[in-house]
């Protein structure tokens, strides 16, 4: 297990301060904010911890508020909204500097029989017949700083065009983006904290596919983006140390938002995980 998967999994084991009561904390390099799938993925820990182990997480719906301050601790607090016969329901908030940044609305379900269908995984090529990330941004901007080859908690092999190469090329835009991903390393077989990996790396691209549609890219001065909500279904079990194809495609762009949807499936074609998400998207002149 590399370093920087150590790390996230130490970010994800949240401190536990009072009943239904935790704090998570942020990495230590300096960021502007939080990272948006980080604060998904702890306030879904907390729902989690609150749950019986034999209900598993089946949606979750949640809204980015404020940004997050990185040098602080964040405090998630969980309402137990309900807990039925079948289904459990948490509502999780989390907070900063007295204000709430980020809520998760989370309902888990114990393990049920019922009719099966899924739709159909596309065809794409073997994860590891692809470059590394990493690879892909040494051919655009040549040899990266010490900072961007540090070794990172999730291995992302795109299928399409990454959003700067789209940026060079208009011949490269489109409205679909297909990524293998996979954390660096084995995990313990704990299914909550697979959905949660999941969660944090499912910001990670998803809205990259509406800036790909325009031949827009991260990091150009007249883009700025943030998540605004997020929601998951988690259809089967899976492993997020294993390779799951990231599919992805923006139906819509209008009033400086864009929507993404994400299929994610297993290498053997399981359908395991939908993704939808909003996000701002604003474009300036200069």
């Amino acid at each position: 297990m590399n370093a920087a998967l150590k790390e996230l999994l130490d970010l994800l084991d949240l401190e536990q301060i009072e009943v239904n009561i935790f704090r998570g904390r942020s990495p230590e390099e300096r960021q502007q904010r939080v990272f948006g799938g980080q604060v998904a993925g702890q306030a879904l820990v907390a729902a989690g911890r609150t749950v019986p182990d034999d209900r598993h997480v089946h949606s979750l719906h949640a809204y980015f508020i404020r940004p997050g301050d990185p040098s602080v601790p964040i405090v998630y607090t969980v309402e137990r909204v309900r807990d039925g016969r079948s289904f459990t329901t948490r509502r999780v908030s989390a907070i900063q500097h007295g204000k709430t940044i980020f809520t998760l609305s989370a309902s888990f379900q114990i393990a049920e029989d019922g009719p099966s269908h899924q739709a159909q995984m596309p065809e794409v090529p073997e994860p590891e017949s692809l470059p590394t990330f990493q690879e892909r941004m040494e051919r655009l901007f040549g040899k990266l700083d010490n900072e961007f080859l540090r070794k990172r908690p999730v291995d992302l092999r795109h299928v399409t065009p990454l959003t700067w190469e789209a940026a060079r090329d208009p011949e490269l835009t489109g409205p679909e983006s297909l990524v293998w991903l996979r954390v660096n390393g084995e995990l313990p077989d704990d299914p909550l904290l697979h959905v949660c990996l999941m969660t944090y790396a499912s910001d990670m691209t998803l809205l990259d596919t509406v800036l790909l549609n325009h031949g827009l890219a991260w990091g150009d001065r007249r883009t700025m983006g943030a998540s605004l909500d997020h929601a998951m279904w988690f259809h089967r079990p899976f492993r997020a140390d294993r390779w799951l194809l990231y599919a992805q495609d923006t139906p819509n762009a209008s009033g400086a938002r864009g929507l993404a949807r994400g299929q994610v499936f297993t290498q053997d074609g399981e359908l395991v995980v939908s993704v939808v998400q909003e996000g701002l998207v604003r474009v300036t002149d200069s």
